[in-house]
């Protein structure tokens, strides 16, 4: 299956511009379900994140353990997509979502103030599939999650969110539970046909015409990871020194944070060195004390008079 071919990626000439969500067709056997929940791409400097869900019928599961399902990481290329074929093999019974986080809404939500971190991300992505996987009608009585944080405390949350569906969340669950290895099938062969088919929003105009541009980096042929070389070697032939790198790249990786201090123009605001201004959003003093963490954060301060 080439990436081409793969219907939870962006199409040909498209760029990710923005997250999105993929379902495949809806299965019509009977219930009740059980749910399986992975991702891939948390730790990357490049590319999307993707979770993934798999479900299938509850009376189903002696069928899947013979269909090869394991930990994505375990497998080939050709092996996971040869897989993402079998999800798409039995419509009956097999189904699979996605949902696909921009490599910009990383960063936007690690960089505001104050930040959504990757865990919230994550876990916004798991909660939204779910309700989505409901919301069309299908029973769920089991949920399989790949460990997220603390296990007891994310799986008491979800339990809570969802009454009546009965959650697992453990570490290394895509190699305890087919149904997750199918949901992080799902997700890495997402993610890998994202990163090969990757189209830069900077060589396409508003109206979808291409730019001529000859300041984009070559494509990306790596892991993502900020310990592989070939990763490393291509953010440092890639850094533009005025507008930093593509949208590729997430922002809020410190790596990318201290290829920026060195190899980029440093921006100077025109307010810098206005002591008394800057003096007056250093602290909150008198009215403004015990203030809640965002006004602290935004250094927002009461006024006595306009």
């Amino acid at each position: 299956m080439s990436d081409l071919q793969i219907p939870s990626a962006p199409g040909p000439s498209t760029p990710l511009s923005q997250s999105y969500t993929y379902h495949s067709q809806l299965p019509t056997s009977p219930g009740p379900y059980i749910l399986g929940v992975d991702e891939a791409g948390r730790g990357p400097v490049l590319g999307p994140l993707v979770y993934g869900v798999a479900y299938c019928p509850v009376a189903y599961k002696e069928k899947l353990e013979q269909l090869g399902f394991a930990d994505s990481k375990t497998l080939t290329s050709e092996v996971r997509s040869s897989l993402l074929s079998t999800l798409d093999s039995d419509p009956e019974n097999l189904a699979w979502s996605v949902r696909v986080i921009s490599p910009q809404a990383i960063s936007n939500g690690m960089l505001r103030r104050p930040p959504i971190n990757l865990n919230v991300q994550s876990q916004d992505a798991t909660i939204l599939l779910i309700r989505e996987v409901l919301a069309k009608g299908i029973q769920l009585s089991e949920v399989y999650v790949d460990a997220l944080g603390t296990t007891t405390t994310y799986q008491a949350y979800l339990s809570g969110l969802f009454p009546g569906i009965d959650f697992t969340v453990t570490s290394k669950a895509d190699s305890k539970f087919k149904i997750v290895g199918a949901a992080s099938v799902a997700a890495k062969v997402t993610r890998d046909a994202c990163l090969e088919g990757w189209v830069f929003e900077e060589s396409i105009a508003d109206d979808g015409s291409p730019v001529i541009t000859s300041g984009l980096p070559e494509r990306a042929v790596c892991s993502g990871y900020p310990s592989d070389p070939k990763t490393q070697a291509w953010l440092k032939n890639s850094v533009e020194p005025t507008f930093g790198f593509p949208k590729l790249v997430r922002f809020s990786w410190t790596t990318v944070k201290l290829l920026l201090d060195k190899n980029a123009h440093a921006v100077k605001w025109t307010d810098e060195g206005q002591a008394s201004l800057i003096a007056a959003f250093e602290s909150g003093k008198g009215r403004d004390k015990d203030r809640c963490a965002v006004t602290k954060d935004l250094k927002i301060v009461s006024v006595g008079a306009l």
